[in-house]
Formats: C-alpha cells, sequence, structure tokens
C-alpha cells in the first residue's frame, strides 16, 4: 500500500480496513510496529513529516523487494479475498458482512464461555451446517 502512495499510520489502518470489506481494521500496536520494522529493514522511509506525524513511502530497496516477490504478494490477496484492486470483496453486500461478524462473535464468545459438551458440539455443529446448506443454495 505504501507504494501505491505515502501515508500515515492512520492512513493505512483506514486503507487495510477498506480493502478487506470491514471485516478487519489493523490497531496501531499492529501497525506502527510494521512501519518501524519496515524502516528498519530498509523497505520503507519517512517520506515527510507533518506536524509530528511520519508519512512513510517505500525504498528502492522495498520497491525491488514487492516486484521479486509479487507472486507470494498476488497468493496472499487471493488467500484473504482477493482483497486488492480489482477485488470482488469489496461487492459483498453490508448485511453479509454484519452476517459473518455476527457469527464469528457469537463463536468466540461461545468458546470463551468455556468447556462445550457433546450436546452443544452437536447443537453447534447443526447449527453451522445449517447454515452452509442455506447459503449453498442460496
Amino acid at each position: 500500500m505504501l507504494a501505491e502512495q505515502p501515508r500515515h499510520g492512520y492512513e493505512l489502518m483506514r486503507a487495510i480496513e477498506a480493502r478487506m470489506g470491514g471485516s478487519y481494521s489493523p490497531s496501531p500496536g499492529v501497525i506502527y510496529p510494521t512501519l518501524s520494522w519496515l524502516e528498519d529493514m530498509g523497505y520503507a522511509r519517512i517520506a515527510a513529516e507533518e506536524g509530528g506525524r511520519k508519512r512513510y513511502g517505500p525504498t528502492e530497496e522495498g520497491t525491488a523487494f514487492l516486484t521479486a516477490n509479487r507472486a507470494a504478494l498476488d497468493a496472499l490477496l487471493a488467500r484473504i479475498g482477493g482483497a486488492g484492486p480489482g477485488s470482488r470483496h469489496g461487492d459483498v453486500p453490508a448485511p453479509v458482512i454484519e452476517g459473518m461478524d455476527s457469527l464469528k462473535r457469537a463463536l468466540r464468545h461461545r468458546l470463551r464461555r468455556g468447556d462445550i459438551d457433546e450436546a452443544a458440539a452437536g447443537t453447534i455443529a447443526d447449527a453451522l451446517n445449517t447454515a452452509a446448506q442455506t447459503i449453498e443454495q442460496s
């Protein structure tokens, strides 16, 4: 994303969230250490500073690394739903994204409550299988 245009950390967080269709938003605790690491590795540099905010851009070495690893990057983007230019992820209707998020939250909440006995496991599996069949038939 830095190769597309230099960005502040906050801009990166919002851009990643947009590319992921709202299903993931990285925290500052993920973004800023990553930017520091990219800078330490020589892949990114501070392109400009405005009022204490650093705008990062790629170095020549960073651009070369991206070019050399384009196939791996494309494979990663395909694995996460093609969350890149030309992605269909942005075409997913908001109610579907909200439903997926709701299901993930419910599963996480249930798993945090503790052990799942055989009966509960059967109930959960039945619900998931019914949802899968309904989705496939839609």
